[in-house]
């Protein structure tokens, strides 16, 4: 079970590593990615070596009991140097000579990683005292060695450090970035750094308890490792939700304006783009540039219909809409799925009223002003473009407009 849970989030991760480094490789002056990169690609090994089965494994190609736990701490150890490279690019301030300080001690912080982690695995070297595999309680079975007493110390206190400096950062900048997707990020990617403190916490009271003669197996080998994996994924979920999300939103708008989208395309083609680009793809691609090309347009479509629609039809629509205790934005949201309708349907039949609307969009300007609005708004044109308050609002225009003509 093990083996299959740890490796299915190995997959993952190392999917994750894919995604981002060929959007790096895009982007080489894009820093910050690159340590994501590497800082993510350091918890996909995480999950792999702490598959049992890989674990002993590996042990057995390299003819070492336990080695693939140093691989595995390697990686953790590899994750908190970028995050201190990352605390340092993030707290140097402005200007080059920031820059400048910045980058130099990013080189020290790494240096003094590099050498600590040093002493650290000659303390497994030397201090390791048998050849018994412990890929499940490795830190309990040791604590009479000095030399993995050591290694174990000392991987503690640099995972711990960029944790805690992470943690503590992550907010801040999210706090300043509103309610992007890369704050979200930043939110989930402190819960991990926290989480995975808790687990550092796990350990080293487990050391003491062992110590001073109470062992508590509980605590060390099933209450850490927990938190760890489920700080790990907070980890994956932090660093992956600034790219998932914004396509996640772009699929759901995607899927409520397609129907309008189709609706109102079909009797006009002359609007849409020639689709070739979107035939043969992996039906997840290009989202935001086809909810951005579907909203398009549908504007298209509302601009050539709009002297097709009766000027005072939205304020007809407008009155019988409050009727039935609208709010503004459900509204203007059924006065402009009205408008749309009324207009495709005369130009069906070639009408064209003497007295046209300047334009169908009711959208507040506000509203507007933001793209997510303007999405949102328009999916809810879409979801009440079929609705029975339309359908009654364009029977009494139409019956207005037979007794106009006659």
């Amino acid at each position: 079970m093990f083996d299959v849970v740890y490796l299915c989030f190995g997959a993952a991760a190392w999917a994750l590593v894919a995604y981002k480094a060929v959007a790096w490789f895009r982007d080489r002056s894009n820093t910050d990615l690159g340590l994501a990169c590497v800082m993510t690609g350091g918890v996909a090994t995480v999950f792999l070596f702490s598959a049992p089965s890989l674990y002993r494994g590996f042990d057995r190609l390299v003819g070492v009991a336990n080695l693939a736990m140093v691989f595995l701490y390697s990686s953790v150890v590899v994750f908190a140097a970028g995050a201190l490279v990352l605390l340092l690019r993030w707290t140097a301030g402005e200007g080059d000579a920031a820059r400048t300080r910045a980058r130099a001690r990013a080189r020290a912080a790494v240096g003094a990683v590099v050498l600590l982690w040093a002493v650290a695995v000659t303390g497994f070297a030397v201090g390791r005292p048998d050849a018994v595999e412990h890929p499940r309680d490795f830190s309990t079975a040791y604590t009479d060695a000095p030399g993995v007493m050591v290694f174990l110390v000392l991987y503690l206190a640099i995972f711990g450090a960029s944790l805690a400096g992470l943690g503590t950062l992550c907010p801040r900048y999210a706090a300043r970035l509103g309610g992007s997707w890369l704050a979200r990020g930043l939110r989930v990617l402190a819960a991990g750094c926290w989480l995975g403190l808790v687990y550092c916490a796990c350990k080293v009271v487990g050391f003491v308890l062992s110590w001073t003669g109470h062992p508590a197996l509980w605590l060390s080998n099933g209450v850490a490792p927990l938190s760890a994996s489920v700080a790990a994924i907070l980890v994956l979920a932090g660093f992956s939700l600034p790219a998932a999300g914004p396509r996640v939103a772009a699929w759901r708008r995607l899927r409520r304006l397609t129907p309008l989208w189709r609706t109102v395309t079909a009797q006009t083609p002359e609007v849409t783009m020639d689709g070739s680009r979107w035939s043969g793809r992996w039906p997840f691609a290009d989202l935001e540039w086809r909810a951005n090309r579907q909203m398009a347009e549908i504007r298209d479509v509302q601009r050539g219909i709009r002297h097709h629609v009766e000027s005072d039809a939205v304020d007809i629509v407008l009155e019988r809409a409050r009727a039935v205790s609208l709010d503004d934005r459900q509204l203007a949201a059924v006065a402009e799925a009205a408008a749309l309708r009324r207009g495709l349907e005369n130009r069906a039949v070639g009408h064209v009223p003497a007295h046209g609307a300047d334009s169908v969009v009711v959208a507040d300007g506000r509203e507007a002003a933001e793209l997510s609005a303007e999405y949102e708004h328009l999916a809810m044109v879409a979801d009440v473009y079929r609705s029975p308050l339309i359908e009654t609002v364009l029977t009494e225009l139409r019956q207005r407009s037979a007794t106009l003509r006659s």
